[in-house]
């Protein structure tokens, strides 16, 4: 965790420097690909975001209860409105 929160640190203080001029300068990808820079970070995002997805179907494959990401479960949410 301490790893994982000392790149977060590093990366938010690069992030924070980055103008909207920056945002919209060209950037190359690790394969050399030129992207916009907006275009790349959120890209890093989806794909943060599509990790995440694996490692909860994984837990889901052994049983392991996961956290819902966004405050109630699909279950929760279906319960409450059938009561209303």
């Amino acid at each position: 965790m301490a790893f994982v929160e000392r790149l977060h640190a590093e990366s938010m203080e690069i992030f924070g420097r980055l103008t909207d001029e920056d945002l919209q300068k060209k950037c190359k990808t690790p394969d050399d690909a030129p992207i916009t820079t907006w275009k790349w970070l959120r890209l890093m995002v989806e794909h943060e975001i599509h990790h995440r997805g694996q490692v909860y179907i994984y837990l889901s494959f052994l049983g392991v209860a996961t956290p819902p990401l966004y405050g109630l479960t699909s279950e929760e949410v279906r319960s409450r409105a059938a009561v209303d």
